[in-house]
């Protein structure tokens, strides 16, 4: 059963930006715990704050540490970016910025309050060398693929120095076997500045059906995904509901984008159309299983994260093509069992 105070923490998120009614909620070190699981004890701190809710002092100070701690982390990564920008812009190379900071500073209160682990770059593919270059000058190291996640399955190309990650995205997004290409997103993205440094964004119809991709692909298993989408609706109310359809339409993965609208509608109380929702559904018996898996005790406590065999198990049922995604796993476990020093089957 759901903490009590897991539950309060879905209500912040729900109400916002709207205070919720009624007292401050019991338990709430399970609130402080769901916060910072889910990527959001700085939303949070500020949420409680605007709702007049006051935790007892122990919970408080839990929070606000959680809240610091992760303010911290996205101030690194913030510093990252700035390089990063700054050394791809010498070369001519504009990229694309998905989620981080870029997001959080357009759609959140401040922008360290959600959390941020590391730099996600998109650039197409011609640009790739020149980018990968230019990190490279500051001193980032290329990390090795790991096994089962390489070769035409590929997406990024990832960095690692003292001053953190990057993940430089020649593919917006790759899920069992298919992929999100680049060109055309890009194509379409704006170009605005960020303190001082040329950069895209997508376009709002595009990217949330992106974020909803993203999220999906990680099994909905961060709350601050689905939060995203809601901000982001909030921040573009004359989006193109049309438009969405035919982007995730356009895509390899419709059902993805199905997933996530659907949770955040039912978690979030995110207006999406029913025609919307009709457009991009699954078959009667994933959307079935999406109500198992993405319940709200399930998302609530991250139980899939926490749980191999169920990860594996509901990316393959829930899966827009099947047989993709069992060729996918099938290369993986190929890849993955030699490296352990297993022998292969």
């Amino acid at each position: 059963m759901t903490p009590v105070g897991a539950r309060a923490f879905l209500t912040l998120l729900r109400s916002w930006p709207e205070a919720p009614c009624g007292p401050p909620p019991e338990e709430p070190e399970a609130l402080v715990r769901a916060a910072a699981r889910h990527g959001l004890a700085g939303f949070t701190e500020h949420a409680l704050e605007r709702a007049g809710w006051r935790l007892p002092e122990a919970s408080r100070d839990t929070l606000r540490r959680e809240a610091r701690s992760s303010a911290a982390r996205a101030i690194r990564v913030h510093a990252l970016l700035v390089r990063s920008l700054e050394a791809l812009g010498a070369v001519g190379v504009v990229p694309v910025l998905l989620k981080g900071y870029g997001l959080a500073r357009r759609l959140y209160p401040e922008p360290f309050h959600r959390a941020t682990t590391d730099v996600d770059l998109l650039v197409l593919p011609a640009q790739v060398a020149a980018a990968s270059r230019a990190l490279e000058g500051l001193g980032l190291v290329p990390v090795s693929e790991r096994p089962g996640h390489g070769g035409a399955h590929a997406h990024h190309h990832a960095f690692h120095g003292p001053a953190g990650w990057v993940e430089l995205h020649f593919r917006a997004l790759a899920s069992g076997g298919q992929a999100l290409e680049a060109e055309g997103l890009v194509a379409h993205a704006g170009e605005f500045e960020l303190e001082g440094h040329r950069v895209r964004y997508l376009r709002a119809e595009e990217e949330l059906v992106y974020l909803a991709l993203h999220a999906s692909n990680h099994l909905l298993q961060r709350l601050a995904w689905l939060m995203d989408l809601k901000l982001l609706l909030r921040a573009n109310p004359g989006l193109s509901w049309r438009r969405v359809v035919e982007v995730a339409q356009g895509t390899a993965f419709p059902h993805l984008a199905w997933y996530a609208l659907d949770a955040a509608r039912r978690l979030l109380g995110l207006a999406v159309p029913a025609e919307v929702l009709a457009a991009l559904a699954p078959r009667r018996w994933q959307r079935g299983l999406a109500g198992r898996f993405f319940s709200e005790e399930r998302l609530l406590s991250a139980r899939l994260a926490a749980h191999k065999a169920e990860w594996l198990l509901a990316k393959l049922l829930l899966a827009p093509r099947v047989r993709p995604m069992a060729r996918y796993v099938l290369w993986r476990v190929g890849e993955v069992l030699p490296w352990r020093g297993l022998p292969p089957h």
